[in-house]
């Protein structure tokens, strides 16, 4: 009984599925370098989206405006062959791991930049703390001169008066 039960589930998922009808061509098709160029653009505007929203909606930007206009699509044409891509899987696992690839690469180019960069903002600021140094005045025995009398004020005894001793003389 059971094995009847299987065996017409799965004749009815199998004659199911065979009314599916798959999306033509669409004439204004995204060509699929394109395509990718669109999607790698959309992941990286989204996560700048992700990041600071507020600015975005603050400078009034419209990402996919942004994204149609800089490509000269319009979103009826990507929704259409976005579509037509995702039931050709072979082709649209071959657009995203391009948009992967672009991504990784970016990646590792904006990681050596930010190292760059580091490196800059660490050289400046040893640089301005060497100018800082130089600029400080230095420790007051080293700017006296040989001219200058070292005054020591001691007292000889608790009712006595004062002495002060300089380098060569002493007065009372």
């Amino acid at each position: 009984m059971k094995n009847i039960g299987v065996v017409l589930l799965l004749f009815f998922l199998v004659t199911g599925c065979q009314g599916i009808q798959k999306t033509d061509k669409p004439e204004d098709l995204i060509s699929e370098d394109k395509m990718a160029d669109v999607l790698t653009e959309i992941a990286l505007l989204h996560g700048a989206r992700s990041y600071n929203k507020q600015l975005m909606q603050e400078k009034g930007i419209d990402l996919d405006k942004f994204i149609f206009e800089k490509y000269g699509i319009d979103s009826l044409q990507f929704i259409q062959s976005n579509q037509y891509y995702s039931e050709n899987y072979k082709k649209y696992q071959g657009i995203y791991s391009n948009v992967k690839e672009r991504l990784e690469a970016l990646k590792i180019e904006y990681d050596s930049l930010r190292v760059q960069e580091e490196r800059r903002t660490d050289s400046l600021r040893a640089l301005d703390k060497k100018e800082k140094d130089s600029l400080r005045p230095k420790k007051l025995s080293k700017l006296r001169d040989s001219l200058t009398l070292r005054r020591i004020r001691t007292r000889d005894s608790i009712i006595g008066p004062v002495s002060i001793k300089g380098k060569d003389t002493v007065i009372q």
